[in-house]
This record gives structure tokens, C-alpha cells and sequence, in this order.
């Protein structure tokens, strides 16, 4: 059964987020580490919350695997991505992890 793995980068009070190197350097280093083990990956950036609303988001990335073990198996290649953080964002992103349904 597939899971996925959603890294969620709210925007609050004095946040940044750099698009340019999380898109040209940081998605470089996930596929370095992660790349192997993903089905697929897809990465949001916010645009807005509704009509008229700002976005409550900078970025959300989903990651798509065939199963926990291959989730499993990236996750544990994964903890320069975690070291990296800092070139791009202060923001402490928030993780969703579940089972694919639809």
C-alpha cells in the first residue's frame, strides 16, 4: 500500500523562505538521498489561502512511495535534508505522514 510523506512550511510572523534554493538546491540533495526509494514527488508553493486571501503556506511537498518500506528506507537516508533547512527557510516545517486512499 503507498504512503506519502507531506512537508508542510507554514508561513507565520517573521518568516522567510527562499524558493530559489529550496527548487534549484535543496530538491537536487532530495533526490540525491531520497530519490531512490520515491514513486513520485510534487511541490506546492503557496500562491493563496482562498480569494482574496493570502496563503497560510509557503510550500507543501509531497512524497510518494510504494510502501513503508521504501519510506522507511529514505527516511533513513534522509538527515542532510534536515542539516540544510537553515539555507533556505527558519520556518519548522510540519510532517504528515499516511496512507495514500485516493
Amino acid at each position: 500500500m503507498a504512503v506519502s510523506v507531506q512537508v508542510i512550511y507554514p508561513i507565520t510572523e517573521g518568516t522567510t523562505f527562499d524558493y530559489d534554493y529550496y527548487a534549484d538546491k535543496h530538491m537536487k540533495l532530495v533526490d540525491q538521498t531520497m530519490g531512490p526509494h520515491l514513486q513520485s514527488m510534487v511541490v506546492t508553493k503557496g500562491l493563496a489561502g482562498g480569494p482574496d486571501t493570502p496563503p497560510d503556506f509557503f510550500a507543501v511537498a509531497t512524497f510518494v512511495f510504494a510502501d513503508e518500506a521504501a519510506m522507511n528506507a529514505a527516511m533513513a537516508n534522509s538527515g542532510a535534508l534536515g542539516e540544510d533547512l537553515a539555507n533556505f527557510t527558519n520556518v519548522a516545517p510540519k510532517f504528515l505522514i499516511g496512507e495514500v486512499i485516493a
